[in-house]
C-alpha cells in the first residue's frame, strides 16, 4: 500500500533553518515524482518543490527558490526538503504526495496522490 509520511516539523525563528522528511513505501521514486505542498489557515494550498529522482528533474515554488532545497534518497526511499532563511511566511502545514502518473512532475497538486498526513512547520519569533 502506498504510503508517506512527513516528519521534521517544529518552530524556528526567522532566518533559521528546518529538514523535512518524507518516508515513502510501495513505489518507485525512479518513476512517480514526490512533491511538496503547504498549506496556511485561510490559504489554498501551495505548491513548494517537487523531484523526480529518476530523472533528478526538480520543481521550486518562486517563493522558495534560492532559499529551499529538494532530495532524495533513494535507498532510504526518503525525500527531503531542506528549508534555510525560513520567513513567517513559511509558516504553514507541510505534506507531501506521490504523482499520479509516472514521469508526471511539476507543482499542480490536482496531479497528485497518497497525501501525507502532514507536518507544522511554525516561524516565529
Amino acid at each position: 500500500q502506498v504510503q508517506l509520511v512527513e516528519s521534521g516539523g517544529g518552530l524556528v525563528q526567522p532566518g533559521g533553518s528546518l529538514r523535512l522528511s518524507c518516508a515513502t513505501s510501495a513505489f518507485s521514486l525512479d518513476y512517480y515524482a514526490v512533491g511538496w505542498f503547504r498549506q496556511a489557515p485561510g490559504k489554498e494550498r501551495e505548491g513548494v518543490s517537487s523531484i523526480m529522482a529518476g530523472t533528478g528533474f526538480t520543481s521550486y515554488a518562486d517563493s522558495v527558490k534560492g532559499r529551499f532545497a529538494i532530495s532524495a534518497d533513494r535507498a532510504k526511499s526518503t525525500v527531503y526538503l531542506q528549508m534555510n532563511s525560513l520567513k513567517p511566511e513559511d509558516t504553514a502545514v507541510y505534506y507531501c504526495a506521490k504523482s499520479a502518473a509516472e514521469w508526471e512532475y511539476g507543482l499542480d497538486g490536482r496531479n497528485f496522490e497518497s497525501w501525507g498526513q502532514g507536518t507544522q512547520v511554525t516561524v516565529s519569533s
